[in-house]
């Protein structure tokens, strides 16, 4: 057993009362959940296979159940559930197929599946399918809060939400007929189960003899009544939790689950996890300061014993081309004077569309990162669409990237036509092109799609010929223009904002295609070549532990550490986010936000702010975060502020560039 400082040991030892463990950022919490773990084990003579211990993540899951075969072995522990919810639920489901409504061997539809699954059901109802993604949000919604479709359709107050709870009951009928359940049924389901049978309840709070929850802040309605249901009046379980970093309530997280459990749980013992091992203290009076702004169930404060540590530095950047450079150079500077790892770094965003300049300028610097917590730039819908473009073009045989453009933009080429040459190319053992130049194909299609397949062909064709010469990044602009594919993104897009974004990226693709120098040539084959391996690259990247620059959103940043940090675009609008200005809930999930990326600090933390922004298309004029005069100010160290430089501070950046250039320089010699 590690040791324990005493709250931690309170934590771990405290057995006989229901307990919420509230666990601050770096407090040991994962050591905690694995020692309790081994001491209602070794201690308290629980059978493995009668404690179950849930989390969000396989991730999560996994590294718990490892912590704690390393602690007890894997003899000692063997029978011990550890898994998320959602597994949780899949296996109550399974072992109690028999009185619920499906049969062994039904299917798990994922979002994309539930997505077409709505569309269909508003194409069959004539209704838009532009209503597709926010009914699939609000039916996920009704089921986390335990609403069935009869429910709904009695709450209904208007023609449209009579119609959502209308393809509610249109949506559950048809998961019932696929014999499918979706991701949220994983939790619901076992919920109207266990409500509707308590011999079956009963026998499952007999098997789960002690229950443990990590992560408690961000379970939703219907994961608290799961809980709520499984530990019964025994009441034996820790849930371990932090309502500080509760940033997913657009997940359907309620961080108002740790008031409810005073209620429902009156001998409820909470304690408090507040020593940080991570952080320097300067960085958690920082964080402490900013979320005191926040009102509390529960008050607590970080502290660390490791020293106080060096100022923050708050940096205004003139535009997000400056904000670019002076992190990057930061970057460098600090791996030259500290010594440190490329790995020790990360850059923290609120947006996914921030990352796309600081990938740009890595790239160009050759400073190897990796992409956590969005999407890479090549799983853009945009991006792909493109590419299935140049990778046709460049081999007509390209089955993959014919099916994923032969619509996009739209040419009147539907799900019939498409499953036309799809039976045809098998027939005739050739592609889906092949099959569309072949007359006998497109005598089997109404003369109107048989049209539109010739038009395709015929310009791919043409557009290939012209390939072998020019260059790759005026064929790229040549598709863009003569598919219409801006105009069919601001047809298509939800809002102009969007839109501005999408075309942005396209142009971000033209620069990048334009800017790739390859030893074989600037052609169109060179250029797809050298952008599919650097696909290819980026999705083995989860796979890769190289030394690597971290990137990735505050969100995904949650429950990692880093020595040094870079919090970028720390401006209104931003952060906090431009949709929740107006809401002062939303702001507060913001300020927990910024709180979780200012903890994700050991030694350093900078922030950065831009002046001006080129937003979709626009430059705007920026306000700074008024986060950061919720700070405390002595502790901070601006720079840039006013358009003045420190000149200490440029002669020691240009003594270590001067030096690093020095160092590199005899390395080659």
């Amino acid at each position: 057993m590690f040791k324990m400082n005493k709250a931690q040991s309170e934590a771990v030892k405290g057995i006989g009362v229901p307990m919420l463990v509230l666990a601050g950022a770096g407090s040991g919490k994962t050591r905690v959940i694995t020692e309790k773990i081994a001491y209602l084990i070794n201690k308290c003579g629980y059978a493995p296979d009668s404690i179950t211990a849930v989390t969000f993540t396989n991730k999560a899951a996994r590294e718990m159940k490892q912590r704690v075969n390393k602690t007890l072995g894997e003899e000692s522990s063997s029978g011990l559930n550890v898994s998320t919810f959602h597994t949780l639920g899949l296996r109550i489901i399974s072992s109690e197929i028999a009185s619920l409504p499906y049969r062994r061997g039904f299917s798990i539809f994922d979002s994309e599946d539930s997505i077409n699954l709505v569309k269909e059901i508003l194409k069959e109802k004539k209704l838009p399918i532009d209503f597709a993604d926010n009914l699939r949000w609000q039916i996920s919604k009704w089921k986390n809060a335990l609403v069935n479709h009869k429910q709904a359709l009695k709450m209904a107050t208007s023609t449209v939400e009579k119609q959502f709870a209308e393809v509610f009951a249109d949506y559950d009928k048809y998961l019932q007929v696929y014999n499918a359940v979706d991701f949220d049924d994983l939790i619901s389901a076992p919920c109207y189960l266990f409500k509707e049978n308590p011999e079956i309840l009963d026998r499952w709070q007999n098997k789960i003899r002690y229950l443990l929850v990590d992560e408690y802040q961000d379970t939703n309605g219907c994961q608290y009544q799961l809980v709520k249901m499984l530990v019964g009046i025994r009441a034996a379980f820790t849930v371990v939790g932090d309502d500080d970093q509760s940033i997913y309530s657009w997940r359907g997280a309620q961080p108002e689950n740790l008031r409810l459990l005073l209620r429902d749980f009156p001998s409820l013992k909470v304690v408090k996890l507040e020593q940080n091992y991570r952080s320097y203290a300067r960085i958690l009076k920082l964080a402490n300061t900013l979320i005191g702004e926040n009102p509390h169930v529960f008050d607590k404060k970080l502290w660390s014993d490791r020293g106080y540590g060096d100022p923050v530095q708050v940096i205004r950047c003139k535009d997000q081309d400056d904000e670019v450079l002076r992190v990057v150079t930061e970057i460098s500077n600090k791996k030259f004077l500290k010594k440190a790892k490329n790995s020790d770094f990360a850059i923290l965003f609120r947006s996914n569309h921030q990352i796309r300049l600081f990938e740009r300028a890595l790239r160009s610097r050759q400073l190897p990162y990796k992409l956590s917590g969005s999407f890479s730039f090549f799983a853009l819908a945009e991006v792909k669409d493109l590419m299935s473009y140049l990778k046709l073009i460049i081999n007509r045989n390209d089955d993959s990237s014919f099916t994923r453009i032969i619509n996009t933009p739209r040419r009147e080429i539907g799900l019939k036509t498409i499953s036309a040459i799809r039976e045809y190319a098998a027939k005739r053992k050739i592609s889906f092109f092949k099959a569309i130049s072949e007359q006998a194909m497109r005598d089997t299609v109404t003369p109107n799609a048989a049209s539109k397949l010739e038009q395709f062909s015929s310009w791919i064709n043409s557009i290939a010929e012209r390939a072998k010469t020019a260059k790759g990044e005026v064929i790229l602009k040549d598709v863009i223009s003569e598919t219409g594919y801006h105009r069919w993104i601001s047809a298509n897009a939800k809002d102009k904002v969007m839109a501005a974004r999408r075309r942005e990226n396209v142009n971000d693709l033209v620069e990048w295609v334009e800017s790739i120098k390859t030893e074989t040539g600037d052609t169109l084959a060179d250029k797809v070549a050298h952008l599919s391996l650097m696909d290819m690259l980026e999705k083995n990247e989860d796979e890769d532990n190289s030394d690597r620059i971290n990137l990735m959103t505050l969100h995904a940043s949650k429950g990692l550490e880093f020595s040094h940090v870079f919090m970028v675009g720390m401006e209104e609008g931003i952060l906090p986010h431009r949709a929740s200005i107006d809401e002062d809930e939303s702001v507060e999930e913001e300020r927990r936000l910024a709180y979780v990326g200012i903890t994700r600090a050991e030694h350093n933390l900078t922030i950065t702010y831009a002046a001006r922004r080129r937003i979709a298309g626009d430059i705007i004029e920026c306000i700074p975060s008024r986060f950061l005069f919720e700070l405390p100010q002595d502790d901070l160290e601006w720079f840039g502020k006013g358009g003045k430089k420190d000149p200490a501070e440029s002669k020691e950046k240009g003594r270590a560039h001067i030096a690093g250039l020095m160092s590199m320089l005899n390395e080659k010699n």
